[in-house]
Order: C-alpha cells, then sequence, then structure tokens
C-alpha cells in the first residue's frame, strides 16, 4: 500500500466519524495547542484529537481524502494547495500566528555561532533543517540564507529531515552541528543550546494559517474550535510559548 494511502488509512481509523474534532496541525505547534485545547474543552467545547506533522504532509493527506475537520499549516504557501484545490471551506481561512526562525547547537557545544555567516565555517558539517523542498521550516530557511548570499556555501552541508522537530533532535542527538528552527522550537527539547535567534527584518515573514476543511463533517464546530483559536484565550496561550499575532 502506498504510504500516503496508510497515513490516510491510520488516520482515519484513529478518528471515528463523529467521536471528536480532528485538527491537524504543524508540528511546531505539538506543544501549545494541547493546551489550547484543554481551554476550548474547560469552556464547553467538543473534544479535539490532533494530527501533528510536516505541513506539506498533513496537506498531502488532506488531498489523498484524510478526514480532517481543521488545518492548521506553518506557512500559507502550503495552505494555499488546498484553496487552489478548492478543498476548504469558503472565507474560513484565516492568519493566526507569527514565528521567527532561530539558530541552535548541541548543549556544551564549543561552537561560537552568532551569525547566519558562522554557518558557513568549515567545522558546521552537518546543519539540520527541514526538508527545503517541502517543509515549511525548511523553506524558511532556504530564503532566509538565500537572501544572504550564503545557501550556496551550506547546501552540500544540509541535513534534510521531515519536520522542524525532527531537525531539532537530530542537534540534539549530536547528529548535526547546527540547526535552523522555529525559534518557539527551543525549548522543546533537552539538548539543544539557542545560538541566535533571526532578527525579524532579516528573516521571512513567517505566518500560520488555519481553515477548515471543506470534507469535514463537523464544520461547525471546527468553524467555532477556529474562533477559539483566535480569540484572547487562545491567542494567550499561544503568546506563552513564543507566538504573536501576525502583523499585516
Amino acid at each position: 500500500m502506498p504510504l500516503r494511502a496508510l497515513a490516510v488509512l491510520l488516520l482515519a481509523l484513529a478518528s471515528p466519524a463523529g467521536a471528536e474534532l480532528l485538527v491537524s496541525a504543524a508540528a511546531s505547534l505539538s506543544d501549545a495547542l494541547p493546551e489550547v485545547a484543554r481551554a476550548w474543552e474547560a469552556s464547553g467545547g467538543e473534544k479535539v484529537a490532533f494530527n501533528f506533522g510536516a505541513s506539506s504532509t498533513l496537506v498531502s493527506q488532506i488531498e489523498a481524502g484524510a478526514p480532517v475537520d481543521l488545518i492548521f499549516t506553518a506557512d500559507e504557501e502550503t495552505m494555499g494547495r488546498l484553496e487552489v484545490a478548492k478543498l476548504l471551506v469558503d472565507a474560513t481561512r484565516r492568519p493566526l500566528l507569527a514565528n521567527r526562525l532561530a539558530v541552535v547547537v548541541p548543549e556544551g557545544s564549543s561552537y561560537r555561532i552568532s551569525s547566519a555567516a558562522d554557518l558557513a565555517r568549515p567545522e558546521v558539517k552537518r546543519l539540520a533543517l527541514g526538508d527545503p523542498t517541502a517543509v515549511p521550516a525548511g523553506k524558511y530557511a532556504r530564503r532566509w540564507l538565500e537572501g544572504l548570499g550564503l545557501w550556496a556555501s551550506v547546501e552540500a552541508r544540509v541535513v534534510p529531515t521531515l519536520n522542524v522537530r525532527a531537525a531539532l533532535a537530530a542537534v540534539a542527538a549530536g547528529e548535526a552541528d547546527a540547526g535552523i528552527v522555529y525559534a518557539t522550537d527551543v525549548r522543546a527539547l533537552a539538548g539543544v543550546e539557542l545560538a541566535f535567534e533571526v532578527p525579524a527584518a532579516e528573516g521571512p515573514r513567517i505566518v500560520y494559517p488555519a481553515a477548515v476543511v471543506g470534507s469535514s463533517k463537523r464544520a461547525a464546530a471546527a468553524r467555532d474550535f477556529l474562533d477559539f483559536l483566535a480569540g484572547g484565550a487562545a491567542q494567550a496561550i499561544l503568546g506563552r510559548f513564543g507566538f504573536a499575532a501576525p502583523t499585516p
């Protein structure tokens, strides 16, 4: 069975129809969203189940027919695939969060990395980031380094991973000398140290949109949860995890 079909089947089996609201969300949201869901459920909202992964993978699952109610990606471009394919409920897509890139090194590393130029130094032999051809975090990282004229210098050293959390794990395990992740990921795993955050003026604009999936059997509940995500209580929780409101 093709891997995409198997993933869709497993997702369907994991969420029986009508049992709970199923939200597919970017891996970088895997710490914050469960807390948001607890607040939502405490306020009387329906039970929420999450499917976390690379945004590109989540979108592919929906394109293949996965039974998802709400999709929350880490970039606008990936969400755009679903909108172009008319797989979203009209007028439900909205930008909810902003993030920034950060560079991390293994805990106790002797490397002194304080700028993008340091990533091109010969001692940085392996640089972990989400697959720059598919994963939003990797695409953002590549765009940032291309803008600085450094991508050609580091491309051969890139260790592409399935999602941003996998890049973080590679650094923590010592499988990479440095990694480029989201600023909100840095505290998610022991074994890594923050080298520096990419200045907002230098880095790419990172926006997380969410939308109701057109095939959802629980579209009304998905709309309600989307409204909750945009509201003050949820935004305060997400803010504690380092996310910010997107700027125009």
